[in-house]
């Protein structure tokens, strides 16, 4: 399905019928990798999720965004597609959980035109990265390039050349972004949501993989302290995508929280 939120072309999915569920996926992801729990979860929810500004089949954005600019934007896909939801429970995976720790932490209910019930954390971002001694050495020797690049001015003269040292010393994600979306990722990424936790007030499920690289389970442990009503559940053996690598252990908390029976 396709709406258009901010002049721009978003693609989504809309499954099942009853309480509001809206699913949040994580950067350089789709809505589709969702797709077990639109299945499961939709026996017993409205379970609706999209394909976030410069993602999938959506539209990019035309500038850089940060975290603050995607919340607009799924707050005004809420109240655009679903007014009559005054209640909404909110599930985000990796990026999608910092865009609803940043809602929720920043958003007062009026100005969310809904109330947020739930919410479901998978393998969340938020908590700011400490770079590791080998991330150091490689930012420092991406900073001597670039500096040597711009004082000979080959930089200028071959624009290309920075990009290409960009690519080199970046993460995957930021490799495969286009360059607006590499300027978002850095702004999204350098952003530590850990002062709006304690604002989760409402009952919080985290779900972490023990083996995530990305969002470390740390990460998970420092959240269950700082929001009030929080609750960790750990899946063992899986890593980032706890949802896709044990889906039935994943259901199985998830519809314990939410009531769905297997």
């Amino acid at each position: 399905m396709n709406t258009e939120i901010d002049g721009l072309k978003i693609n989504y999915r809309d499954e099942g019928q009853g309480p509001l569920l809206v699913l949040l996926h994580g950067w350089g992801s789709n809505v589709d990798l969702f797709d077990g729990i639109f299945k499961f979860a939709s026996k017993k929810y409205h379970v609706v999720g999209m394909d976030m500004p410069g993602f999938g089949k959506s539209n990019e954005p035309t500038e850089p965004w940060e975290v603050s600019d995607f919340v607009d934007f799924v707050i005004h896909f809420i109240n655009k597609l679903y007014p009559d939801d005054k209640e909404v429970i909110l599930l985000g995976h990796s990026m999608g959980g910092r865009v609803i720790i940043k809602m929720i932490g920043t958003k007062s209910e009026e100005e969310l035109g809904f109330k947020v019930t739930k919410v479901i954390l998978t393998d969340s971002a938020g908590i700011k990265p400490v770079p590791s001694g080998k991330q150091s050495s490689r930012t420092k020797r991406y900073k001597f390039y670039k500096g040597i690049l711009n004082k000979t001015g080959i930089a200028k003269a071959f624009p290309g050349t920075l990009e290409s040292l960009q690519k080199k010393f970046g993460s995957a994600d930021y490799a495969a972004a286009t360059p607006i979306m590499r300027a978002s990722l850095v702004k999204v990424v350098n952003e530590d949501l850990a002062p709006y936790m304690p604002k989760v007030t409402m009952p919080a499920l985290l779900i972490w993989g023990d083996q995530d690289t990305a969002t470390p389970l740390s990460d998970g442990q420092q959240m269950e302290k700082l929001m009030p009503e929080a609750g960790l559940a750990v899946i063992p053996g899986v890593g980032h995508y706890s949802f896709l690598e044990n889906q039935y252990m994943y259901n199985k908390i998830l519809g314990s929280f939410l009531k769905i029976e297997m």
